[in-house]
């Protein structure tokens, strides 16, 4: 599919560098404009229909960071592209769909425009319908450790898990709440061979559960019992493989 595409960066070479690797390596991004700071960005943000934002993180009177938040409500897939590595964790939490070193490696710039084209496609495809897991079985048990023992609860009744440090809460579709002494990852790696997918370095949900899926800053998922999760850029590709 074709991806409107703008390229936010104030270094012209840079610009025309990353604009002439797109025309010959990623024929399917079409660049409708390029700025050269957050307010030339914002404006062409709000008059475009854009699926993809190749965005620089540092510029002058501001940052890529400073850009996102004028920009509220997003519903397009950002490339963060900078010189210095120290800002990963936040394009991450920044929801950045992928994060690409200068001077820019040709195969990296392909890989994230390949992801962002998956993740739009598979938007497309789901839009406006009812979502129906391709697996849509919970099976089987497990065990969470307690101060006396443990309990045993069905993987079907988890609505979602929720990351808190070194703890996890767990939701479940009767409207309790359990906290565990177990990390997040434990409980991914336990529920693995069972629907649910790891949405946000904060929530693992049951896709099972699921009821709507909503574009925006990253997207998120609407659950059974209207609970809003956040989806990171980063996870959306494996959500979205779990529906037809």
């Amino acid at each position: 599919m074709k991806l409107r595409a703008i390229i936010v960066e104030d270094e012209e070479t840079s610009r025309r560098i990353l604009k002439n690797y797109l025309s010959k390596y990623c024929p399917n991004v079409e660049v409708l404009g390029e700025a050269e700071n957050i307010e030339e960005g914002l404006v062409l943000i709000r008059n475009n229909n854009l699926d993809l934002v190749f965005l620089d993180v540092e510029m002058p009177y501001g940052n890529a960071f400073d850009l996102l938040e004028k920009v509220g409500d997003i519903n397009f897939e950002t490339v963060f592209v900078t010189a210095y590595n120290h800002y990963a964790v936040d394009a991450l939490n920044a929801h950045a769909s992928y994060y690409l070193m200068k001077p820019i490696s040709i195969d990296e710039l392909i890989k994230a425009v390949d992801y962002v084209t998956e993740i739009r496609t598979k938007e497309e495809a789901l839009q406006d319908q009812v979502l129906v897991p391709k697996t849509n079985t919970v099976n089987g048990k497990i065990t969470i450790p307690q101060q006396d023992g443990f309990e045993i609860i069905n993987t079907s009744d988890i609505l979602y898990c929720k990351a808190d440090d070194n703890y996890t809460q767990i939701y479940l579709i009767n409207d309790k709440k359990k906290l565990v002494s177990k990390t997040l990852k434990y409980f991914e790696d336990a529920l693995a061979e069972n629907s649910f997918a790891r949405v946000h370095k904060s929530y693992l949900v049951n896709v099972n559960e699921v009821v709507k899926y909503v574009k925006g800053k990253g997207g998120s998922v609407i659950l059974s019992n209207g609970q809003q999760v956040m989806v990171s850029a980063s996870k959306k590709s494996n959500l979205l493989t779990f529906f037809k």
